[in-house]
């Protein structure tokens, strides 16, 4: 049974330090029910993905706006929980479990002050001081070395990211920067400065999934979900190759083979750019450049307006921020208002096709604790 997506609404990313994860979440969720069209009534099943909420964030959420007596499910798979609450509410729509469906990604990240987020301390890699800075540093100085690349060309994913985010009122950075100033801010974790970590703030998106006889019933813009893959990573001992993420070579290659398309058709990409080296790597491990060649892809501008395959119009978590659970909805709220043709000044002319794709947590041993990509097309 096909599924579609057929409202979609998010909170502008940034610093709510008095809020709740009710008080984050409540407003886009009432704001997606009433673009939809649906009924509370209707809803069939509620899936929250958090990482820091604590018990029953999901229930404290929806409790708000009288919604229960319905299977409500919390998931925490780290970066990845917003999008494996989307894969949820799909599946729960796709297998006719259900008619509608409610995916919600919340985080709120000011609770901790400030700093690299905690990780699990029984991981030896943390016991001997790892946090995600320091793992996607030691990428960056592969890539440069076997790549050839410099600074600046990781800098100018930066620059991109801000140009994009600049056009965006839910990004947490609106404000174009350059090359220069992106080398020039603060170091975290040589190579990587500042302007090339994402931000950590607040954040709740939300989205509604319905079954075929719902969305032509309600008549409003919708996008069909073509492809949801959801993938855990694999243990390996000894040597990893770095530049090559298999847990998302593999997600990609099974979503791809299960929407019936491939990289070439894909028009808008939301990917996870935590820090810049990430999205260059991605572009390979997606499809979007060919292995060893993302630096050619960068350098001439593919990711963009005007190029192959627009990256990140959002301004991606490296200007959007980077709520942990919220980020992986946030991605499918862009990409339909992409598809649906309502971006405004960010919109991608003509989009047919938008790839989502999130990765969750670091574990020693694994690549990625996980990983989930979606393909949906514009219906409309």
């Amino acid at each position: 049974m096909s599924a579609y997506v057929i409202g979609a609404a998010m909170l502008p990313m940034g610093r709510y330090k008095n809020a709740s994860y009710s008080g984050l979440a409540v407003p886009p969720l009432a704001a997606a029910i009433a673009s939809s069209g649906i009924t509370r009534e209707e809803i069939g099943a509620v899936y929250c993905g958090h990482a820091f909420g604590g018990m029953l964030t999901g229930q404290r959420i929806v409790k708000e706006l009288g919604i229960g007596g319905i299977p409500v499910v919390n998931v925490d798979n780290a970066c990845s929980g917003g999008a494996t609450a989307v894969q949820e509410a799909y599946r729960a729509v796709e297998s006719g479990r259900v008619e509608v469906a409610v995916a919600i990604g919340v985080d709120k990240l000011t609770q901790f002050g400030g700093g690299t987020l905690p990780l699990v301390e029984e991981d030896p890699e943390v016991q001997i001081g790892m946090v995600m800075p320091a793992l996607y540093a030691m990428r960056a100085h592969r890539y440069l070395h076997d790549r050839g690349a410099t600074p600046a060309d990781l800098a100018a994913v930066a620059v991109k990211a801000r140009r994009h985010g600049s056009r965006n009122p839910y990004a947490q950075f609106r404000s174009e920067t350059t090359i220069d100033e992106v080398l020039a801010s603060r170091p975290i974790a040589d190579p990587l400065t500042l302007f090339q970590c994402c931000p950590t703030g607040d954040g709740a998106a939300v989205v509604i999934i319905v079954s075929d006889a719902v969305r032509r019933r309600l008549g409003v813009p919708a996008i069909r979900v073509r492809a949801s893959v959801l993938h855990s990573g694999k243990a390996t001992a000894g040597f990893r190759d770095m530049l090559r993420p298999e847990i998302t070579f593999d997600s990609a290659r099974d979503a791809y083979e299960q929407a019936g398309i491939g990289a070439e058709d894909i028009d808008v990409v939301e990917l996870h750019d935590a820090f810049t080296i990430a999205e260059v790597v991605y572009y390979e491990a997606l499809g979007f450049a060919r292995p060893g060649e993302s630096l050619d892809f960068l350098r001439a501008e593919k990711a963009t307006y005007g190029g192959e395959v627009v990256v990140n119009p959002s301004g991606g978590l490296l200007a959007k921020g980077h709520p942990v659970g919220a980020s992986g909805v946030a991605q499918v709220v862009e990409i339909f208002w992409q598809l649906t043709g309502v971006a405004g000044p960010r919109q991608v002319e003509n989009a047919r096709f938008g790839l989502t794709h999130v990765t969750g947590g670091g574990i020693s041993g694994l690549d990625h604790g996980s990983c989930a990509v979606h393909i949906f097309e514009s219906v409309n």
